[in-house]
């Protein structure tokens, strides 16, 4: 891909994360999953190596950078098969929200472990019954003296058996309305009444799927990030990231099929020529190029723009980055297995797997419909149906 837009600096980082990737890549992940386990040899290099806490501020170790960097990270782990996905979480989600709005000791407690890798967190906001409909959390949290106290559920959360605590989306009610508020604890794993239950998942990633249980999970007052009256600031503060990150994810995962398709179209042979000389086979693989090099302007837009603290513009650019590499990385994955006809689908080639990976990047952390939404209310003022 073409690289005439970044720094130095940026394609830089780019050669070394790829070369970082190429060292694990596909064969490396995917015994990973197949034996259950977590991919931790790459994770503690990525961080050894800064890749990880690249995004975070440089007083509690991090690279003070921004979402520019830590998405090229991603993107470049992804190209070569090795993508991280608690990247979109623990550094991207969690440690950007402490980082803007934690205290102090919030900060010097979570900042350096997880910009070295050392500490991970997890983000929990979905719910069985909420949905995309935020509005609809049941996740509550009630004072009690100095204590907070947190009753709830959530579904759909990476990497809780491995996360040192969750960032967990709750709302409280606000004395003056009586209204419920959106708020952000942090949940320590080992917290009494915090129960997890692991979903049996079709997809293949190393990253596990949980269900929580908070029953009358008890936290120290300063378990609240930031400030109680600030929660939606806050909570869109850590999810422009999180749609940024989920983009390079996809673009990554979209590069890398692409590569070998295109590696097979140039070798294989059925008739005088490659494939690959045959229109059929070279124009879709030819778009779905172009496509992921559209996503890829659109995610490098949004996190520059979130890197400069326009918040607003960025929430557009972001959703609109994670729209279009969603789609991108679905159509070139099903054009690689398509170019590869049966081999497409064998362990062998490994890009069967991608057709239900791929789809990750259309459904979370929200749907193009709902991201369809966003952008005829928000950009073209067009009316709510809802």
């Amino acid at each position: 891909m073409s690289t005439v837009l970044e720094t130095e600096e940026h394609q830089a980082l780019r050669a070394a994360v790829t070369a970082l990737g190429t060292r694990y890549g596909r064969d490396y992940m995917t015994s990973v999953i197949r034996d259950g386990a977590h991919p931790r040899e790459l994770w503690a290099e990525a961080a050894k190596l800064g890749y990880l806490g690249v995004n975070l501020p440089e007083e509690y170790g991090g690279g003070g950078s921004g979402m520019a960097e830590l998405s090229i990270v991603l993107e470049e782990l992804g190209a070569a098969g090795s993508p991280l996905l608690m990247m979109v979480v623990s550094p991207a989600i969690c440690g950007t929200v402490i980082a803007r709005f934690g205290t102090g000791a919030q900060k010097r407690q979570w900042l350096p472990g997880l910009a070295d890798g050392s500490l991970t967190m997890a983000f929990g906001i979905t719910e069985p019954d909420a949905g995309s409909n935020s509005h609809r959390i049941t996740t509550t949290a009630r004072r009690d003296g100095q204590e907070w106290v947190l009753t709830g559920r959530k579904v759909f959360v990476s990497g809780v058996d491995i996360a040192d605590a969750t960032l967990i989306v709750g709302r409280t009610e606000d004395a003056r309305s009586g209204k419920l508020k959106p708020c952000l604890f942090i949940v320590p794993r080992e917290a009494p009444g915090f129960q997890r239950s692991q979903i049996d998942m079709e997809l293949q990633a190393p990253e596990k799927q949980f269900e929580l249980v908070l029953d009358e999970v008890r936290l120290p007052a300063d378990a609240l990030v930031g400030d109680e009256d600030a929660g939606l600031l806050q909570l869109f503060a850590g999810l422009n990231p999180e749609r940024i990150m989920t983009a390079a994810f996809g673009i990554g995962m979209g590069r890398y099929a692409l590569a070998r398709a295109v590696e097979y179209a140039k070798t294989r042979q059925v008739w005088k020529e490659p494939i690959g000389a045959h229109q059929a086979i070279a124009h879709p693989l030819a778009q779905a190029h172009i496509e992921l090099e559209l996503a890829r302007l659109m995610m490098q837009k949004a996190a520059r723009l979130y890197d400069d603290g326009d918040d607003v513009g960025a929430g557009e650019a972001a959703n609109m980055a994670k729209y279009a590499a969603g789609e991108a990385c679905v159509k070139a994955v099903d054009q690689a297995v398509h170019t590869l006809g049966g081999n497409g689908l064998t362990r062998e080639y490994g890009l069967g797997s991608l057709i239900t990976a791929s789809r990750v990047a259309r459904i979370a952390p929200v749907s193009r419909e709902m991201i369809l939404n966003y952008v005829s209310h928000q950009s073209l003022g067009l009316p709510k149906s809802y």
